[in-house]
């Protein structure tokens, strides 16, 4: 029997990381999932992560047709970060907890977090990660190629 060239090729994966895992990463992984380049899979998790996803993040998320109610807040593994192609972070207020000090080679989009704020600020937040994940999606491969050099 012979295998089929996808079933030879692992999977890149872009990890989205924030401390709590429950709003900007879920909303990444999710947005990453609609526009998937080939080869790629999304995986998010935080440092501390939390109990359940913001419920704004889930409402905002269903506007615009992605369902992110079945995705779970995740504990960050140094496996996930060694196998991860791409690491993401979304931004970081508690700085003791920030991915970033477990982690090279880090793309730090900054993002403002949507915990506790309005459904249109949320709707804000989501348009940005949106936008974010379109170019990175589009520029994939020479991203990677940049933070391996």
């Amino acid at each position: 029997m012979t295998k089929s060239k996808n079933s030879d090729r692992q999977k890149n994966s872009v990890l989205f990381l924030y401390v709590e895992n429950a709003g900007r990463s879920q909303m990444a992984e999710g947005f990453f999932r609609k526009y998937l380049p080939e080869g790629y899979e999304p995986l998010s998790a935080g440092t501390r992560p939390v109990s359940s996803i913001n419920p704004l993040a889930i409402e905002v998320m269903r506007e615009v047709g992605i369902d992110i109610s079945k995705q779970r807040s995740k504990i960050l593994t140094e496996d996930m970060i060694k196998k991860s192609t791409l690491r993401v972070n979304m931004g970081c207020i508690e700085k003791e907890s920030c991915p970033t000090l477990f982690i090279h080679n880090v793309i730090d989009w900054n993002i403002e977090d949507p915990k506790g704020k309005s459904k249109d600020k949320v709707r804000e937040i989501r348009d940005v990660i949106e936008s974010r994940v379109k170019e990175l999606v589009s520029n994939v491969s020479e991203t990677k190629q940049s933070l391996n050099t």
